[in-house]
């Protein structure tokens, strides 16, 4: 015979529903946490997958394939100056000048120049390097502004240069490196007074052209000065080449 439970009191009975109703209610919270770990497991998991995905199509499908190197550019083809003299113009600070180029005696370097003119690099290119003692020149072509930037290629050798070193008023000639006969590119400078430019131990400096209408324009440049007063430097007010052709 079973023994009867004995009777508890009301507070009793209340205390022990309370335990067992927090019991359910932790165990509910237990499931829940244990399905969202499982979610959460797995909403990670597919994230991996997703970013290796991701990663395996940039590399091999998309633009981290890396891209071949630029070839080197290089100098136009002396062809190019078809071996006749060109006539071209172009306005120097708001100044029209004309200038005649010698395709017969400076190919390399007419042709550059032409290729150049064409492509519309020298438009809005500044003169940057005005000199007004010793040599009388304003070198222009470099599309840094600083004497450093190019086309992105040197050509040589030097061509037609003066046997004397002197170079005469209104004379477009190429710039160099010092003692490099192969390291011309677009910088030119233009003669607006005669001046004996030494030679080095690569020669003179390429002769392509000169001036034949506007030398004084680039005569009253030089005499407004250089930017800080001094006899070499940038010229005191800005120096822009632009609408430049040649035929």
């Amino acid at each position: 015979m079973t023994k009867p439970k004995p009777k508890l009191s009301k507070a009793a009975q209340a205390r022990i529903d309370n335990y067992e109703a927090k019991s359910t209610l932790v165990e509910g919270r237990s499931a829940v946490r244990r399905k969202d770990n499982l979610l959460s497991l797995g909403v990670i998991a597919g994230a991996i997958v997703v970013a290796v995905a991701l990663q395996l199509a940039y590399f091999h499908l998309g633009p981290g394939i890396p891209k071949p190197a630029p070839k080197p550019q290089t100098a136009p083809d002396a062809a190019l100056a078809e071996n006749r003299v060109w006539t071209g113009a172009m306005s120097v600070a708001g100044s029209p000048i004309e200038f005649e180029l010698y395709g017969d005696k400076a190919p390399k370097a007419v042709a550059n120049f032409v290729s150049l003119t064409q492509k519309g690099f020298f438009e809005n290119v500044s003169c940057h390097r005005l000199v007004t003692q010793g040599i009388f020149v304003l070198q222009c072509g470099d599309p840094a502004g600083t004497g450093t930037g190019g086309p992105g290629y040197n050509f040589g050798p030097i061509e037609n240069a003066p046997a004397d070193d002197v170079y005469g008023p209104g004379i477009l000639a190429m710039a160099r490196q010092g003692g490099n006969g192969a390291s011309m590119g677009s910088q030119f400078f233009i003669v607006y007074s005669e001046s004996e430019i030494p030679s080095d131990a690569a020669g003179g400096y390429t002769v392509f052209g000169k001036l034949t209408k506007g030398l004084g324009s680039i005569s009253n440049i030089a005499e407004d000065g250089t930017a800080d007063g001094g006899t070499d430097g940038p010229p005191k007010n800005k120096v822009l080449l632009t609408a430049i052709s040649v035929k």
